[in-house]
Formats: structure tokens, C-alpha cells, sequence
């Protein structure tokens, strides 16, 4: 079983975390194998299996979920206390049934399960994230009682089906702008990371794993966001 963090051993990682794993299995041909290479290299993993493109928006089934989710929590269960946050998408009830297997919380989109009941269902120990999209949603999250926020889509993606996105810059006044800890997301890739150095966090899922270096791009990302953006160059 995988090392199973205490409440404040939960927040503290959380603080220090960088880059956050959006694990979709349909992104890649061989999941297992992908996530077994990856999770020395991120510092949280939230398990989104989801349809791409349009399809994308629909709720993730609680079986996919579970199933991802074990395979997850079974990957890491060899680092000990030095294993990334393991997160579920959607899902309050898969998260509610792996908490003792090692679960550490779960994410919630904007239309999904409201955070309150999340909360209410779950506990005060397991963390909740919350996606935001824009300022007033920010300021909106920052009085609840979740414990960090994805804010984008930073640049252009088409992972969730969204044809533009916002820039670096608001990510930037969404972070200044809340004590939670905020995780940009939305086109990042190894080659525009460096423009998130402001934040300092990331949240990723195909420009790492559909990349034919992984681990590479992980570690690349990683890098860019402790890197000024003059030294950027030094990342290629």
C-alpha cells in the first residue's frame, strides 16, 4: 500500500509542488507503462481518463476512474513518503472509497459535484482543487475551503476541446490574487513553460505523455519553471 500522508504532510507537499500530472490514459498506447516511467518526475498525479475533443466535457465514469486510479496509486507505491499526491478527477465517491488506499483528494471542474459537498462527503483531511477560469472565479475560490485551483486554459489547447486560451500574464494576477496555490493549465509545453517562472507551477497531460521523451519533458518543465525567462536558451 502506498504511503498515506497525514493532513498537514498533504498541504506541505502541495506547497512545494511544481508540476501536476493530468494522467489521461487515452493520450497514450501503453498507460501503465507511461505512468510507471513518469511518477518519479512530477510531483502530483490527478487521474482523468476522459474522452478527447468534444466528448471530453462528459462526467468520467466511476469504473475508469477506480480502475486508473488503483493503477496509479499501485505505481507509486514503491517511493514512501517521497511518492507525488495522488488526485482523482470528478469522482467524489471513488475518491471517498480509496482514501485508505492512499488517495489523497480530488479535483473539481466548475460543473462538477459542488466543492461544499465535496468537503462535507470527504472530510477536512483530504485535499480539494477546483478549476477556475477567470478572475471572479478566483476570487470566488479563494473564501472556499479547497486547498489549490487550476486556472487556464494559459495557452492553446485542444486536449479539452478549448480552441483559444488566456496568457502567462493571467495566470500571473490569478496567482497574486489568491492565497491557494494555483496551477496553470492549458498548452504548456516544455518550449513556453519558462513564461509561467511568475507562478511556478503547471499542470500538464499531453505534451508529457504523448511525448516520445517522457521523462524528458517532464523534467524540461520542471526545469523551465525555476528558469528566468533570459535563460530560457539553456533549456534545449
Amino acid at each position: 500500500m502506498p504511503h498515506i500522508f497525514s493532513a498537514p504532510e498533504r498541504r506541505a507537499k502541495l506547497s512545494q509542488a511544481r508540476l501536476m500530472l493530468i494522467f489521461t490514459p487515452q493520450l497514450v498506447e501503453d498507460p501503465e507503462e507511461a505512468i510507471a516511467r513518469l511518477v518519479e518526475h512530477v510531483d502530483v498525479i490527478q487521474v482523468r481518463p476522459k474522452n478527447l475533443g468534444q466528448e471530453s466535457q462528459t462526467p468520467s465514469s466511476a469504473k475508469d476512474c477506480l480502475y486508473w486510479s488503483k493503477q496509479v496509486l499501485h505505481a507509486v507505491n514503491d517511493l514512501g513518503s517521497s511518492r507525488p499526491l495522488v488526485l482523482v478527477n470528478d469522482r467524489v465517491d471513488v475518491a471517498r472509497s480509496l482514501m485508505q488506499h492512499g488517495l489523497d483528494g480530488v479535483h473539481l471542474g466548475q460543473h462538477d459535484t459542488p466543492w461544499q459537498v465535496a468537503r462535507d462527503l470527504l472530510g477536512p483531511d483530504p485535499l480539494i482543487g477546483l478549476s477556475t477560469h477567470d478572475y471572479d472565479q478566483v476570487r470566488q475560490a479563494s473564501a472556499a475551503s479547497v486547498d489549490y485551483l487550476g486556472f487556464g486554459p494559459i495557452f492553446t489547447t485542444a486536449t479539452k476541446g478549448l480552441k483559444t486560451g488566456n496568457n502567462s500574464v493571467a495566470a500571473w494576477v490569478a496567482d497574486r490574487s489568491c492565497k491557494l496555490p494555483i496551477f496553470p493549465i492549458g498548452g504548456i509545453t516544455p518550449e513556453n513553460a519558462w513564461q509561467l517562472t511568475p507562478v511556478g507551477r503547471a499542470a500538464v497531460a499531453s505534451s508529457v505523455l504523448c511525448s516520445s521523451k517522457p521523462t524528458q519533458a517532464a523534467q524540461d518543465i520542471q526545469r523551465a519553471l525555476t528558469t528566468r525567462g533570459r535563460d530560457k536558451r539553456k533549456l534545449s
